[in-house]
């Protein structure tokens, strides 16, 4: 019987044979045995085979760049590239990112149910307030630790204490130490009677915060504080207002430490106060400390009567940045701003009025110790004074540096010597955590500005949300010009970057990172120092992460560098706590006068070396030395 099927089963163990002969040569490929967990044809294992085949060197594999790679599994990276190549991707997106390990919004559940009770809610996220509030007479709604220590936040209150009398609203420390955050406010408070809004700690050590509210407090009588607001924040859009106090009477606005010690944080509003009747909105420490702040006043105030506003410590002690008034206090009556303390900046940026007082009657616009660098247009000559001007700022010596420039964030050479103790800046990563998407993938999606459309299509962004703002700007910086002597390109995948790096550097080449984030924040103790390629002048590819929606990264190479390893230590124990990389620039005749490095170090471009860690998750692609 057996001597009778053995030709039927030959062809079938002949296929098994040459099927574990493929699977052992693609094992002995990837670097050790091939078992059942490894699959030879996942993502990972063609990036090993890639990094054999592009990298001739004698050192080992970087398991740094491995761990980046896609998690997907054989099936799915195939089912997805599929899908891909027919753009059907927005069919399974949330699969998608979820097997991909990609950054995506959440969709939000339906909308919580109206109450009638009072509700205090703590240690709570990712919830669709709409209609919340809506009518109620009296009763105070808290939200406490809302959002907290999140990495994406997507919080929607629509129509909130809509035609609400007496109601409270008291948001405490909300999405304070998140990631990326976005909360639409619309129709916030409108048409109420009496109450209050407060948000305190709101947005506070954020990465990345937008926040939108539309029709905030329209045709109300109501009090709104804002305190603390977007501190310590980090390169967002900020906070858009649009229609705010529009037909309000009586309105009372508190912003009190707005966008504290932040850095490229932008704030709007639009048609904020217009039309609105003895009106009293006061910004006090706005924007200080901040680095190139962004804020736009437009229609500000116009067509109001008998309206206070009072800028206080606005911009002080900010870098750069561009502020806009335009149509401010236009058409208005008896209306009286004051600007105190306004742009007493060491490092100027831009001031455009445009607009100012014009049209007013019976207006008072008042400005005490303004900065330089400002632009008047277009202005209402009369009843505007000023007490005085400054025509001239010195810039930052170095001695007295902004807290937006975080003490060792930017170091000189001579600091990478054995035995100094010098501060470690936060070299956390931020971003996030996301991975590479497999070359099958990544070639059928489209990365442009001309197909954006596409783009938001295939991740679900919506018009004006802030994943359109994020794929927008990684494109914008992706495409724009290189700089003099730069050489770049945004990468998606291990093996495009791979690509990059060996045209520039050739074959034999390493990967170089930070170890860990130890002593981040802290004083560390440089033990020993090694200079790659002996110290000398070098060329090197640093990679550096943008936000979208998978993992990509910003690689470019510019001139002069040197590039140096170092043991860091705990400078009471002197034991080993980090083995740290930097790369000094030494030529920064290119760099902008406004860079914060000089702010940090007290010189000018061309004048001085600039030098800096590799942040975690961050990379160096140098020689093999």
């Amino acid at each position: 019987m057996l001597r009778q099927s053995l030709p039927l089963l030959l062809p079938f163990f002949l296929g098994f044979l040459a099927l574990l002969n493929v699977n052992l040569a693609l094992g002995r490929l990837i670097g050790g045995g091939f078992s059942a967990e490894e699959n030879p044809f996942t993502p990972k294992a063609s990036l090993v085979r890639y990094w054999n085949k592009e990298i001739r060197s004698e050192s080992p594999r970087s398991e740094f760049l491995l761990s980046k790679a896609s998690p997907l599994s054989a099936v799915d990276s195939a089912s997805f590239a599929k899908l891909a190549a027919v753009d059907s991707l927005p069919t399974r997106l949330p699969e998608f990112c979820s097997a991909a390990n990609l950054f995506c919004f959440p969709d939000l559940g339906a909308s919580l149910e109206k109450h009638t009770d009072d509700v205090k809610f703590s240690v709570y996220d990712q919830k669709n307030f709409t209609n919340y509030g809506t009518t109620r007479a009296g009763g105070v709604d808290s939200f406490k630790n809302y959002s907290q220590d999140s990495n994406v936040v997507a919080d929607s209150f629509r129509r909130y204490s809509r035609d609400s009398a007496g109601h409270d609203d008291k948001f405490s420390n909300y999405a304070t130490s998140s990631n990326v955050v976005e909360e639409s406010f619309n129709s916030y408070g409108g048409s109420t009677a009496g109450g209050s809004g407060t948000f305190t700690n709101y947005h506070n050590d954020v990465n990345n915060p937008t926040s939108t509210f539309t029709s905030y407090s329209d045709s109300a009588i109501r009090t709104q504080t804002f305190k603390t607001y977007s501190r310590d924040a980090n390169a967002g859009s900020g906070q858009s207002f649009t229609s705010y106090g529009k037909h309000g009477t009586g309105d009372v606005d508190d912003f009190s430490s707005y966008a504290v010690n932040s850095n490229v944080v932008g704030s709007g509003f639009a048609n904020y106060g217009t039309h609105g009747h003895v009106a009293n909105e006061s910004f006090t420490n706005y924007g200080i400390d901040s680095n190139v702040p962004q804020n736009n006043f437009r229609s500000y105030g116009s067509e109001g009567n008998a309206a206070t506003q009072t800028f206080s410590n606005y911009r002080d002690r900010s870098n750069v940045g561009d502020d806009r008034f335009s149509s401010y206090a236009k058409n208005s009556n008896a209306e009286k701003v004051n600007f105190v303390n306004y742009g007493q900046t060491f490092n100027p940026g831009s001031d455009t009025f445009t607009g100012y007082g014009k049209g007013a009657k019976g207006h008072k616009i008042g400005f005490k110790t303004y900065g330089v660098n400002t632009t008047f247009k277009d202005y209402a000559k009369k009843g505007v004074e000023f007490a005085k001007y400054n025509q001239t700022m010195p810039l930052s010596d170095g001695k007295s540096v902004n807290r937006w420039i975080e003490p060792g964030k930017f170091f000189r050479e001579a600091m990478l010597k054995e035995g100094n103790t010098i501060p470690m800046p936060d070299i956390r990563d931020k971003m996030p955590k996301r991975s590479f998407l497999p070359r099958n993938i990544i070639s059928k999606l489209p990365f442009s500005a001309s197909k954006i459309a596409d783009i938001k299509r295939i991740f679900g962004a919506g018009d004006n949300s802030t994943m359109e703002r994020i794929i927008s700007d990684a494109l914008s910086e992706c495409e724009r010009s290189p700089s003099a002597g730069e050489t770049k390109r945004c990468v998606g995948s291990a093996e495009d970057m791979i690509d990059f790096a060996t045209s520039v550097l050739g074959r034999s080449l390493e990967l170089r990172t930070t170890e860990n984030i130890a002593g981040s924040k802290q004083k560390v103790m440089i033990g020993k120092v090694r200079g790659i390629n002996g110290g000398k002048v070098t060329k090197s590819v640093s990679c550096h992460q943008s936000l979208y929606p998978y993992l990509l990264y910003y690689c470019h190479s510019v001139p002069k560098v040197r590039v140096y390893e170092s043991d860091l230590l705990d400078p009471k124990t002197k034991s080993k706590i980090n083995h740290g990389v930097a790369i000094c620039h030494i030529d920064t005749s290119a760099w902008g006068a406004s860079h914060g490095a000089f702010a940090a170090l007290g010189s000018r471009p061309g004048q001085i070396e600039v030098c800096h860690w590799i942040f975690e998750n961050d990379m160096t692609w140098t020689i093999a030395d």
